[in-house]
């Protein structure tokens, strides 16, 4: 007698589902940071009470920098994780820790209570958050782009319109609370409701993220016994590529989160107003990205790479310089709109972008840690150093000669990515 082995087709699973599993954890993490970055005032009051304000926020914005400095290190074990292990395990790992450093937060009684237990324990929840962010964004979108290479180029932008999804989400809460909400009344207890909101995300994302299937392309194919090895060992080129691509997206998406407190600080706007520039860049960033991601399948991704680096190197002085010299909140509004436009053309294109830099036994991996390094060193970091450029030179066009510095080395990345990238 014969055996015929007999295999089940794995189903095709729904565009939607998909994309639903995985961007409800990074909608989750940059919600989180996002509504960090927009009430660092008052959390600075809570959890930094100092005698001078100026360095209360830096220690708040310290802390929200530090959060950072975790990131590689979760990188390198969820990535190595999630190709060792698959990517699901990953993303279900990386949803749970998340939830717990968002209600430390959400919970934590303040420095007036506890004492130096306070501050200490945000920076532990700061931290529990940035190691398991470290992992999600190369795991999801080696899901995704695995799921649906076919149309990578759209679904992959998907992880940047949650970012502004999740941006537009918190400006929403900020510019609800400076309404309804009396400044005592939000420096009491009012920051607490959107990180409160945040973890009602998360008994969600888990449910979905448990009835997903892995990719059969990655599911199906051998698995490296030693991703990381392979990695640093013969491709660090890519690395570097990829950190290169990243940085300029970076800077500008925490530049944007850092809007609140530069407007209100430096310019001295009122607080409704910096929500509402940053309540538009959500929708831009919301609604522009996909479509970028639907054009980038015409006409190429590289086209409009280099379209919106080079308008933004060529216009975001003048604009910087046009909005001080001339502060009012529609030039603030402006100036934030037009920086949302920049980053949704050119944010769109690059997870299909560094997807495509690695190969599938160390994407996850490669990606994670290359991401995450551009986010630590150019991106947590920004609102810490824009606050010292600030104070050292006494120029409010700190912002715009530092994104100009990073546009520079996204260029230079750019170029040794065109003859890898279609």
């Amino acid at each position: 007698m014969s055996s015929i082995a007999q295999t089940t087709p794995q189903v095709k699973p729904s565009l939607h589902k998909t994309l639903f599993a995985t961007c409800i954890g990074n909608a989750l993490e940059w919600f989180d940071i996002a509504v960090y970055g927009f009430f660092a005032s008052y959390i600075a009051h809570v959890f930094f009470p100092v005698s001078d304000p100026s360095v209360s926020l830096l220690l708040t914005f310290g802390s929200f920098g530090i959060s950072f400095l975790i990131r590689p290190l979760g990188a390198i074990v969820l990535g190595n994780y999630a190709d060792r292990h698959g990517r699901k395990k990953a993303l279900l790992l990386s949803i749970n820790l998340m939830m717990l450093g968002g209600a430390i937060i959400t919970f934590m009684p303040g420095y007036a209570t506890i004492g130096l237990a306070a501050p200490l324990l945000i920076i532990l929840a700061r931290l529990i958050q940035g190691f398991s962010a470290g992992g999600e964004f190369g795991s999801s979108t080696a899901f995704l782009v695995e799921h649906f290479p076919e149309r990578k180029a759209f679904i992959a932008s998907w992880q940047f319109a949650t970012q502004g999804a999740s941006t537009l989400m918190a400006s929403a809460f900020g510019l609800g609370l400076t309404h309804w909400l009396s400044e005592s009344e939000i420096q009491t207890w009012g920051w607490r409701i959107p990180f409160a909101f945040g973890l009602l995300i998360g008994p969600l994302g888990i449910y979905i993220r448990r009835h997903v299937q892995e990719p059969a392309s990655f599911a199906s194919q051998e698995k490296e016994s030693a991703p990381l090895k392979t990695l640093f060992g013969r491709q660090k080129a890519l690395i570097t590529l990829a950190i290169g691509v990243m940085v300029i997206s970076t800077a500008v998406n925490y530049m944007l989160n850092y809007i609140p407190t530069y407007a209100t600080k430096t310019l001295h706007l009122p607080g409704s107003v910096a929500f509402t520039a940053t309540l538009i860049a959500g929708i831009i960033l919301t609604v522009v990205t996909p479509i970028m991601g639907l054009w980038a399948e015409r006409i190429g991704r590289l086209p409009l790479m280099w379209g919106s680096l080079l308008l933004l190197m060529a216009t975001i002085y003048p604009a910087f310089k046009w909005m001080v010299d001339h502060t009012t909140p529609t030039t603030l509004i402006l100036l934030v709109a037009w920086m949302a436009l920049l980053k949704s053309v050119y944010f769109s294109t690059v997870p299909s972008v560094m997807a495509d830099l690695f190969p599938a036994t160390t994407r996850a991996s490669g990606m994670a840690i290359s991401y995450n390094v551009a986010v630590t060193v150019f991106g947590g970091f920004a609102p810490l150093i824009c606050s010292m450029l600030i104070a050292a030179t006494g120029s409010s066009l700190a912002p715009g000669y530092y994104l100009m510095a990073v546009a520079v080395l996204s260029g230079i990345a750019l170029l040794r990515c065109n003859k890898r990238v279609a």
